[in-house]
């Protein structure tokens, strides 16, 4: 068993939480927003910052635009989160296969399944990584 900051790497390559240790995760950043692959309860979750809903207050913030866009997300696809202080995260389950190189492979899989997302969020004034602080 070799283990890999809170990860513990058996013979096959095969991934878990250190015992003793919280749901290990390893964080990463994707242009520019912070994402997260979190080991938990034997389940690979994938989850990304993916911009903030404008304040009312800001001028000529067009909230109407930026939810139109989110209404446009396929929900079967990526999961959408609307956190307390208006971020927006995405995120979803990753099929199981808890290998070291799986784990991997997904994370490169979600960044690519975020692209067309965060353009079309930043376009709706979502804002982008500068107004997404992770």
């Amino acid at each position: 068993m070799l283990m890999l900051g809170p990860f513990a790497v058996d013979d096959g390559g095969r991934i878990s939480p250190r015992a003793g240790m919280a749901p290990p995760a390893m964080r990463f950043a994707w242009r520019g927003r912070a994402c997260e692959a979190r080991l938990e309860d034997g389940r690979l979750w994938l989850s990304a910052l993916a911009g903030r809903i404008p304040s009312t207050a800001e001028p000529g913030a067009d909230r109407g635009w930026t939810v139109r866009e989110l209404e446009g997300i396929p929900r079967e696809e990526l999961a959408l989160r609307v956190l307390p202080d208006h971020r927006l995260q995405l995120e979803r389950e990753a099929p199981p296969g808890a290998t070291a190189a799986a784990m991997i492979a997904e994370m490169v899989r979600f960044a690519m399944a975020l692209d067309p997302y965060l353009e079309r969020l930043e376009s709706a004034g979502a804002g982008s990584a500068k107004t997404c602080p992770g």
